[in-house]
């Protein structure tokens, strides 16, 4: 019997860093079936929503032209993008920001310095692979 082919995921890497993006995507490299797409701001976020099909978002909340709180309410407000998954990846780690997150949509909240192995052990959670 042949090997049924998965089905890859996408996954959208949002930090206004180019390195914090590639710290995330190197981390998550070894998901199987996996593509990785990157955005700097939550404009190019919603823009490359429009694009590509999307089955997780990996956001940071502090970026030059939109918050991070503001693309989840966008997420959560229309129907195609409602019910991706949001890793909150952000150096903000009081009570208040994690709250606002997880109040506007958020999946997940983690705070940097992250934990590769907790990022990507979430990640394959979010997204059902083996």
């Amino acid at each position: 019997m042949p090997a049924q082919k998965r089905e890859m995921k996408n996954i959208l890497v949002v930090d206004d860093s180019p390195t914090m993006r590639r710290m995330v995507m190197a981390s998550l490299r070894p998901l199987p079936d996996v593509s990785f797409g990157e955005a700097g701001s939550g404009l190019e976020t919603i823009e490359r929503l429009a694009l590509k099909p999307v089955d997780l978002v990996v956001l940071d909340l502090n970026m030059p032209d939109m918050h991070g709180i503001e693309v989840i309410e966008f997420l959560r407000g229309h129907r195609s993008y409602q019910n991706i998954p949001v890793i909150v990846l952000t150096t903000r780690g009081d009570s208040t920001s994690r709250a606002d997150a997880l109040a506007a949509g958020a999946t997940l909240y983690l705070t940097k310095p992250f934990d590769p192995n907790e990022l990507m052990a979430q990640a394959r959670k979010l997204l059902n692979t083996d």
